[in-house]
């Protein structure tokens, strides 16, 4: 009677059926590590104020547009990417135009003179926080943003420079998943900045003489 039996052949079976064993429990356990991308989604309130009469220009740095936060856990690894420069862009984009009379999206700042804008509003993010219920031991997710807001003239020169702060936080028992409680306070705290921001703008000092004598 023949035997289909191979020693050489069986030995490369096993070692195959072994390295694919492996390689599976290796992506079991990247898809475990990885970290988790959260694309901030929300929609902004269009300030109801009387709109300034000037044409402003407004310059998203590519820091801005491709703002990334990423939160750790406590051994260092990367837990989530929290993606929020296309918000921000959207919140701007809602809120300049209901403020000024004309507002003018520019690539360069260097564009602004050819462009006929009054002044370059550059906005940018200094610092993001997030709270997480499993390590703040409270019972919401938190986001806390802190910006940098510049205008210049429309040939570089210093009209003004100041912080501004953003809070926003969701309760936990609202969401099934970190994800959503992440972006609803995310899009909480875009909105802190939005009411803030429109309110407040015409007060910052530098801001405030600059405007005086081009709105008299």
């Amino acid at each position: 009677m023949r035997s289909d039996f191979n020693p050489v052949q069986n030995s490369m079976l096993r070692r195959h059926a072994r390295a694919f064993v492996l390689l599976l429990v290796a992506v079991v356990v990247l898809n475990a590590c990885a970290a988790r991308t959260v694309d901030i989604e929300g929609t902004y309130p269009s300030p109801n104020i009387p709109p300034l009469p000037l044409t402003l220009g407004v310059y998203y740095s590519e820091a801005l547009q491709n703002f990334v936060y990423t939160e750790r856990s406590d051994a260092g690894k990367d837990e989530y990417l929290v993606n929020s420069g296309s918000s921000h862009m959207e919140l701007f984009n809602t809120v300049l135009p209901a403020m000024f009379q004309q507002v003018v999206v520019l690539d360069d700042p260097a564009m602004a003179n050819e462009r006929g804008v009054d002044a370059v509003f550059i906005p940018n993010i200094d610092e993001f926080q997030l709270g997480m219920p499993q390590k703040t031991r409270l019972d919401s997710y938190e986001v806390w943003i802190k910006y940098n807001m510049r205008m210049t003239a429309p040939d570089g020169d210093y009209i003004a420079d100041w912080v501004m702060t953003a809070y926003g936080k969701t309760g936990q028992e609202t969401f099934g998943s970190a994800e959503g409680g992440i972006n609803d306070a995310a899009v909480a705290a875009l909105r802190d900045l939005a009411s803030n921001f429109s309110i407040s703008f015409t007060s910052v000092p530098d801001v405030r003489d600059w405007l005086q004598p081009r709105l008299q």
